[in-house]
């Protein structure tokens, strides 16, 4: 699970919607990105005179720290990036709807991004303003959950279980002695679905996709390596873009193929073929 809680809220503080989907890991520094799904307004407001930018400084500080120690974590940064400019390129949303969810990392912010996007189409949108609103169904839930846990790529993966693990079993039996360990298939925003070979569970996959640097956008069937660490070891980490995947809702969401290997390990091709075998079947 990478995704563990999620707010829809309105700009002035209503508290409309929380789903806990697991509590956070102990000892893991996790984001809790923010989505702005409020209606744009023409300009920055620039009336607040020094004293009351202090007050709302000193609200939101102590509303954080107080959020942070419910939840025993501790913040050490909170990044404020510009306003984009060029306004008209900003959708306008209809209401004051803000969204925010805490998750791992490592998850690709941009994918991220459309699948909350996806939830606040089709649940959140449809029953502005929130402020008298029903509240969320179930089968509306449900939904969310099915988004957020990526049921559909799952399910995929599920239907050619026997396939892809032969497929896996014979790749890592035939790449062993030039150092792939283990392969791993992930969702569109990184989230790990599954893991083949014996060396690393998925929980080890989270602990090594959580030491890895910042992962660039990567074209379909291309790929790219990252050096990590699990147990002190150092592993590099193949990232293959599959360019297969299921559509949800109208948004493509395209497998990610993980390979685990020693270090200074030459796979060359391999990568491509690996992406090629499994795309005929989860295509």
């Amino acid at each position: 699970m990478t995704f563990y809680e999620l707010s829809v809220i309105t700009n002035t503080g209503f508290p409309y919607y929380n789903l806990k989907l697991k509590s956070p890991p102990s000892g893991v520094n996790l984001y809790l990105r923010f989505f702005d799904f409020s209606h744009s307004n023409s300009g920055p407001n620039i009336n607040l005179d020094p004293i009351s930018l202090f007050e709302l400084n000193a609200g939101l500080v102590s509303a954080l720290y107080e959020f942070a120690r419910n939840i025993d974590k501790k913040i050490e940064k909170l990044e404020f990036k510009p306003s984009k400019k060029g306004a008209l390129n900003k959708p306008n949303y209809k209401g004051d709807v803000l969204i925010t969810t805490q998750t791992e990392p490592y998850l690709l912010h941009k994918s991220v991004r459309e699948k909350i996007k996806l939830i606040y189409n089709s649940v959140i949108s449809p029953k502005i303003p929130l402020d008298s609103a029903l509240e969320i169904l179930q089968n509306e839930e449900d939904k969310i959950l099915d988004i957020l846990t990526d049921s559909e790529a799952k399910n995929r993966i599920k239907k050619h279980k026997k396939e892809i693990n032969q497929l896996a079993n014979d790749f890592l039996t035939e790449m062993n002695s030039y150092g792939l360990h283990s392969i791993c298939i992930t969702c569109f925003d990184l989230s790990p679905i599954t893991v083949f070979g014996k060396k690393y569970s998925l929980n080890d996959v989270e602990a090594i996709l959580r030491r890895i640097a910042v992962i660039p956008e990567i074209s379909p069937l291309e790929w790219i390596y990252r050096q990590s660490y699990i147990s002190g070891e150092q592993i590099w980490v193949y990232v293959i873009k599959s360019g297969v995947g299921p559509t949800i809702h109208g948004l493509f969401e395209p497998y990610f193929y993980l390979l685990f290997a020693d270090p200074q390990s030459y796979l060359g091709e391999f990568p491509g073929k690996l992406a090629a075998k499994f795309n005929q079947v989860l295509g």
